[in-house]
């Protein structure tokens, strides 16, 4: 799916964990923000992509992917950018229905023995009746 870019915002900030001097003075890690609000998508596949996005998406409506995987902004960019496309493509498309199914007969008859079994040993446990 393709994005329109006049919706996306970029901003560079510096990357946390290792990585020495270059860690400390470059800005490689993105912060990618997509407004899905204004971003003309149908309603349905919105819905989706916020359900998707999670914790990503902000109470304003933005979803912010965070990428610093990366040395280098460009990569960092292009691996932000592919996540969200992932993320448009997977909510555009509709879940498939769920079909309703039944236990087999053997099933239920595993379940009920392994239940029998179960309880003829907590039975076993209990301290037996006095006989007075």
């Amino acid at each position: 799916m393709r994005i329109n870019p006049s919706l996306i915002t970029e901003h560079f900030v510096r990357s946390s964990g290792p990585g020495g001097q270059n860690v400390n003075k470059v800005a490689t890690a993105v912060e990618l923000r997509f407004d899905l609000a204004k971003s003309g998508l149908p309603e349905v596949v919105k819905g989706r992509a916020a359900k998707l996005a999670g914790h990503k998406l902000s109470v304003d409506g933005v979803i912010v992917i965070h990428a610093h995987e990366h040395r280098t902004q460009l990569k960092n960019r292009e691996a932000a950018r592919e996540r969200l496309e992932d993320l448009l493509d997977r909510a555009s498309r509709a879940p498939r229905p769920r079909r309703a199914t039944k236990p087999s007969a053997v099933a239920k008859e595993k379940r009920l023995k392994s239940k029998h079994a179960r309880s003829a040993v907590k039975r076993r446990r209990t301290t037996p009746a006095s006989e007075d």
